[in-house]
């Protein structure tokens, strides 16, 4: 009974809008807008640093729960309904007005700043961290595919980087990631980095790609000893093309 008043409240204000309904909100939705970008123009900081912050959303009408996440955290808020559109609320006074445009989400946050969103076609599992419908649809279409080693260790084998952050053919790691923000995009700065490891170990690494050729390179610290790692290209450890 606790949560019919507001979903009967939601119904009566988000009655104006005949084609859209309080649970047409529910699920999980992403930034398709940096993932397209990221695609077309070949560098993923950039596009993500254009498109973000929010990369993800799950909303729950029924719960009154909004969750999002920026690539590197994630954020659990209240849903109420407000006018013709959704308030999401979080700590520290934080907040984002939600609608529907057809089928995509908008969200405005308190600066007026516009996010666009799409529903996951292949959400991550029930169980998976939130992120991971972004994150699995951006891998797809980022590194998806057959690539093979035309240079470096392992030359002329076949590689395939899975939506789910597995790697075959690349010799030595089995387990990939792509750096989308934190710490590793601070440390990267304006270059798109990789995460390699096998056994929970590991090494960033630089990578370039241009369409469907891609340049991994060993990641070099340029920094001083007591401060922050700061990350550039070294030696060129493998050049990928994808068939």
């Amino acid at each position: 009974m606790r949560q019919a008043l507001p979903l009967a409240l939601a119904a009566l204000l988000l009655g104006g809008c005949a084609s859209h309904k309080p649970e047409d909100f529910n699920g999980t939705w992403i930034n398709q807008d940096a993932i397209t970008a990221a695609v077309k123009g070949g560098s993923l900081r950039q596009a993500l640093n254009e498109h973000g912050p929010v990369f993800e959303w799950k909303l729950d009408v029924a719960s009154q729960q909004a969750s999002y996440s920026n690539g590197f955290e994630a954020a659990d808020g209240q849903l109420s309904a407000n006018d013709k559109q959704w308030q999401a609320s979080f700590e520290g006074g934080q907040t984002e007005q939600l609608s529907l445009d057809g089928d995509a989400l908008l969200a405005v946050d308190q600066r007026g700043a516009k996010q666009t969103f799409v529903r996951a076609k292949a959400p991550a599992a029930a169980n998976a961290p939130l992120g991971s419908s972004f994150e699995k649809a951006l891998y797809q279409a980022y590194l998806g595919g057959d690539w093979k080693i035309v240079e470096g260790q392992g030359k002329g084998a076949n590689v395939r980087f899975s939506d789910t952050g597995s790697v075959t053919g690349l010799p030595g790691p089995d387990r990939f990631a792509l750096c989308l923000a934190g710490d590793c995009a601070t440390m990267g700065g304006s270059n798109d980095s990789l995460w390699l490891e096998r056994n929970q170990r590991g090494a960033p690494f630089i990578i370039k790609r241009d369409g469907d050729k891609l340049e991994i390179f060993q990641a070099v610290n340029r920094a001083q000893p007591d401060d922050m790692p700061e990350l550039a290209a070294g030696k060129r450890q493998w050049v990928l093309e994808r068939s």
